[in-house]
């Protein structure tokens, strides 16, 4: 199964968007009509790469617009670009989300008492290749962080991109304290201070800033799976959500490929001409 982009409009602007297209070339949502599973059997997962690690820029998808396309978020009308809180350099992985999952806002946590943040599952590829913006890979799930971001439980997934040279040697949290050292400990750093240059508090954590293993974390994908299950086959409110898909096929969001279309090309790469 393989997976293309296609960007609309300038990098960096509030109107860049990128679409995704599937193997037979026709426009999809990356949020819900790229599987979960990549290997159900071997519990190995789709993730959407939003932001390449080492960049600022906090891409992200688009939860709210149709096909749910990769853009820019936006803050007080600013575009958003994570600050380098030193010594750390814009994201210290590749950074994005797990297709077909939610962190249902109206669930509220047992383990941390607190609600989801609306969105796909986060997750922290920790692999030696710095991805792509919008590349679709192939992952093994070894452990998680509770993030508590305003009140919200916003999980963190780690993971390892199963392209990586060295990852049969990674199959739990505890692999990556021993084979990179001090790399747990800066994700924590990382996520409590990021929003700090913008006069933010500090980020809070869940089970003491302890990182929950690799079965711990596969559980919690899942959950946020039957909950992405309940949203696109509208058995619980999507609020704002745009639920539009190509594929899923009992979802009454369902939609043909040329209405697909459609949502695509009313996002036109305009020109302007004027005289010299």
């Amino acid at each position: 199964m393989s997976f293309t982009i296609e960007e609309r409009g300038r990098p960096n602007t509030q109107e860049y968007r990128v679409f995704f297209k599937n193997s037979e070339g026709r426009y999809i949502s990356p949020f819900h009509d790229i599987p979960m599973y990549a290997d159900e059997a071997q519990n190995i997962f789709h993730a959407i790469v939003e932001v390449p690690r080492w960049t600022n820029a906090k891409l992200e998808i688009a939860t709210k617009d149709p096909l749910n396309p990769l853009k820019q978020d936006v803050k007080k009308g600013n575009l958003r670009y994570v600050a380098n809180v030193f010594p750390h350099k814009g994201y210290i992985w590749n950074y994005g989300a797990i297709p077909q999952t939610w962190e249902d806002p109206n669930h509220k946590d047992s383990n941390t008492g607190c609600s989801g943040d609306n969105d796909p599952i986060d997750i922290c590829d920790i692999g030696n290749k710095v991805c792509s913006r919008g590349e679709v890979i192939r992952v093994k799930v070894l452990g998680t962080l509770a993030l508590i971001d305003e009140g919200e439980t916003d999980w963190k997934v780690i993971v390892i991109n199963t392209a990586d040279p060295e990852a049969s040697d990674f199959n739990n949290i505890d692999d990556v304290r021993r084979l990179k050292p001090g790399y747990l400990e800066a994700t924590v750093d990382w996520f409590k201070r990021y929003k700090v240059p913008d006069g933010k508090p500090e980020n809070q954590f869940a089970f003491n800033e302890e990182f929950k293993d690799r079965d711990f974390a596969i559980e919690t994908v899942k959950s946020t799976h039957e909950f992405w299950k309940a949203l696109i086959s509208k058995k619980t409110n999507a609020g704002e959500i745009n639920c539009i898909n190509t594929t899923v096929s009992d979802s009454p969001f369902r939609c043909s490929p040329g209405d697909a279309e459609d949502v695509v090309k009313s996002v036109i790469d305009k020109w302007f001409y004027y005289e010299k």
